[in-house]
């Protein structure tokens, strides 16, 4: 059977604004990944700064994820830059290398939410050590005090387990008192002599823990998130890879 020629210039016309739907898609897509791109960096720095005052950070040497998420960050972001160029030059080569270099990331960002996923099980032995040592140091270094401080104001605790830990540290085993920053209500004698009355009874140890459990699903969810996003960016570089290597063999 002979095909019309309309009917040829009818599938050329479908594939070509299929291509133009695909093309569309693929500069969609990277831009959600520049979104994501930002995202990742905003998180970053803010848990750059936020796990400071965490304990755990002073025996795991936690700083390094949140760092590793600003260049995950910086990473996507330019990568997504890189999709454009060659979705809109339709060149064959860049858009490879973008989904090549995509795909990479995109198992990095995996592997990074199981490791999270698998690290939260230590959390609670970290946490507790690392509360004991700012415990250790609060009077001798001020960075730690300080910390210390923070997180029994926030979370309304003192301590580790209760409020009694401190009665085994100098100098407040033997002035018989507590870190101001225990006192349910801050007035010149609440720490002294303390009693559940005056200050907070509660250690810091399950709520800090929780917090930080809470922080590393809420990073391999957005993680995992973004990787769903990325798997169709792939797919549709895939299709627009093909589309423009069949046009250049038609050529």
């Amino acid at each position: 059977m002979i095909r019309s020629p309309r009917g040829a210039d009818g599938r050329a016309m479908a594939l070509e604004g299929g291509m133009k739907c695909v093309k569309f898609l693929v500069f969609f897509f990277n831009f959600i990944f520049w979104v994501c791109g930002v995202a990742l960096i905003a998180i970053g720095v803010y848990a750059l700064g936020a796990v400071g005052k965490v304990p755990v950070a002073l025996v795991a040497g936690s700083g390094g994820s949140p760092a590793a998420i600003v260049v995950l960050g910086v990473i996507i972001f330019f990568i997504s830059f890189f999709g454009c160029c060659g979705a809109w030059k339709e060149s064959y080569c860049m858009v490879t290398t973008f989904a090549v270099l995509l795909s990479l990331i995109c198992l990095v960002e995996i592997a990074a939410a199981i490791a999270g996923y698998v690290f939260k099980d230590k959390v609670h032995g970290l946490v507790e050590k690392g509360m004991s040592e700012l415990m250790r140091g609060y009077d001798k270094d001020p960075v730690l005090a300080t910390a210390m401080d923070g997180f029994q104001r926030e979370f309304s605790c003192c301590g580790v387990n209760n409020y009694t830990d401190w009665a085994s540290l100098e100098p407040f085993k033997t002035n018989d008192t507590v870190p101001r920053s225990c006192c349910r209500t801050d007035t010149p004698t609440c720490n002294v002599r303390p009693t559940p009355a005056t200050v907070f009874v509660k250690g810091c140890l399950p709520s800090v823990e929780a917090w930080v459990k809470n922080s590393i699903v809420l990073l391999a969810a957005v993680a995992l998130g973004i990787a769903f996003f990325e798997v169709l960016g792939i797919v549709f570089a895939c299709c627009l890879m093909r589309g423009i290597r069949s046009g250049y063999e038609v050529m």
